[in-house]
């Protein structure tokens, strides 16, 4: 599937480059995401891949992510049944799927890729997207949000009188583009064109075995009182960020009743974007705040409770993340070519001529084509266009709450394609494509519908 819009992409930018007298353009289009791709994505990932894979290889080897698949086994099963139960890729998955939820991207990455490996170490055919990857690659592209904070930042910088309201525009849009994914890629996988090829005479099992960490000691009995103390202290780390301005007044009074005990603390209130939020989106924000301090602290600390060699380990998980930052460059260097060949030669600017008059008599705001089209293609562009939207249109206008919606409930399915399967050289993606172009398809046109019922005035 990948292969003909690949190549598509490609003549189709130095034919319209030509005609229109963008060759030159297109040329410097096809160096600069070249450089991008390595320079300014893969090499950057690298610290930071081999920051969580650390972290991952520590929740492993402690159990955290044994515990957290049984937890989630019902649904895991359901939508991963070639998965083995108790395996660590249903564990890695479900870790994956909370840090997109709460808007974790940079966390979600290593995450996926982590469990991708797990995945690729139970497929029987090299090369070839199993029916597990294409399933966890439709979950990423479609992962329900709970709160878009990028897109809610960009309209409160542009001063909008009320930033959040696209919270449950965009998580209403998340779950219909999640359903359309997970029915997608299910249909998709029986169907004749994208069934599986035999499968050579290779032993998953010895596979699988070899990938399963060990059962950590048991907690003894000062490790579970430490494990208290720490959960008792992070209660009260969020209670200070929920409530610093009514923890300094109590402390105030207490300093002036017994001023020789009580020195005074001033803590300080939330950045400016998180005070503007209120109610339960401020309640999913500082979950998204504090997922990873948290993150940080309680794996290595648990970890050290079950008798892991905390630093040891962290350095042999954290080897990995050069390793799977290599790997992905070609792929991101093939897709990102491409799309900047495309988007230099104004094809994007062409499909929005074409099509924008069809769509406006269907009800589909012109002003947002560009945005729609770029989505699937770069993050960076997306971002781009949806301010240049929020500035040329009111911050509080039905056009921005759309754009901020279509902003939150999809994503750039081909750089998320490239990374993921590139990792672990998947160069027979089948129906893993489709199904994430149907998640963006569904995302927007959910995003407009149910802006137009919560917003129409």
């Amino acid at each position: 599937m990948l292969n003909p819009i690949w190549l598509c992409l490609v003549v189709l930018a130095v034919f319209i480059g030509g005609f229109s007298g963008n060759i030159n353009a297109v040329t410097l289009g096809a160096a600069e995401s070249a450089k991008d791709a390595v320079m300014e994505i893969a090499l950057p990932l690298i610290g930071w891949f081999a920051l969580w894979l650390g972290m991952m290889r520590l929740a492993e080897l402690a159990g955290l992510i044994r515990v957290l698949a049984r937890a989630l086994r019902p649904v895991l099963r359901w939508l991963f049944p070639d998965v083995p139960a108790e395996h660590p890729a249903l564990g890695a998955m479900a870790m994956n799927m909370a840090a997109n939820m709460l808007g974790l991207g940079n966390a979600a990455t290593p995450l996926g890729l982590k469990a991708m490996k797990h995945l690729d170490g139970l497929n029987p055919r090299p090369g070839t997207a199993s029916n597990a990857m294409c399933t966890f690659l439709a979950i990423n592209t479609s992962s329900i949000q709970l709160i878009p904070a990028t897109a809610i930042g960009i309209l409160a910088i542009n001063k909008s009188l009320n930033p959040t309201a696209i919270v449950g525009s965009a998580f209403l849009a998340t779950l219909c583009a999640f359903a359309a994914a997970i029915t997608t890629v299910k249909l998709l996988e029986k169907l004749p064109r994208f069934q599986l090829p035999p499968a050579p005479p290779v032993v998953a099992a010895t596979e699988v075995t070899e990938d399963v960490a060990p059962e950590p000691p048991a907690l003894t009995r000062p490790g579970k009182y430490l494990l208290l103390l720490y959960a008792i202290a992070m209660a009260a780390l969020a209670c200070i960020l929920i409530f610093p301005n009514d923890i300094n007044t109590a402390i105030a009074t207490l300093h002036n009743k017994i001023p020789d005990v009580f020195p005074v603390f001033a803590f300080a209130p939330l950045g400016p974007d998180m005070e503007r939020l209120s109610g339960f989106p401020r309640f999913l924000g500082l979950l998204g705040l504090m997922a990873l301090p948290l993150a940080f602290t309680f794996f290595p600390f648990y970890a050290w409770l079950r008798g892991v060699k905390v630093y040891e380990e962290f350095v042999e998980g954290a080897k990995e993340g050069f390793q799977v930052a290599t790997r992905i460059i070609p792929f991101l260097v093939a897709i990102l070519v491409a799309i900047g060949m495309f988007r230099k030669a104004g094809g994007i600017e062409m499909l929005s001529q074409i099509l924008g008059k069809p769509l406006a008599a269907i009800g589909f705001p012109v002003e947002l084509l560009p945005l729609v089209l770029v989505r699937p293609l770069s993050g960076g562009a997306t971002t781009g266009v949806f301010t240049e939207i929020v500035k040329n249109q009111p911050p509080d206008s039905i056009i921005s709450l759309m754009a901020g919606t279509i902003f939150g409930s999809t994503e750039t399915t081909f750089y998320v394609l490239a990374v993921y399967f590139g990792s672990v050289g998947i160069r027979r993606t089948r129906h893993a494509l489709p199904a994430g172009l149907m998640a963006d398809f569904v995302g927007v046109v959910a995003s407009i519908i149910i802006c137009r019922l919560m917003f129409a005035v």
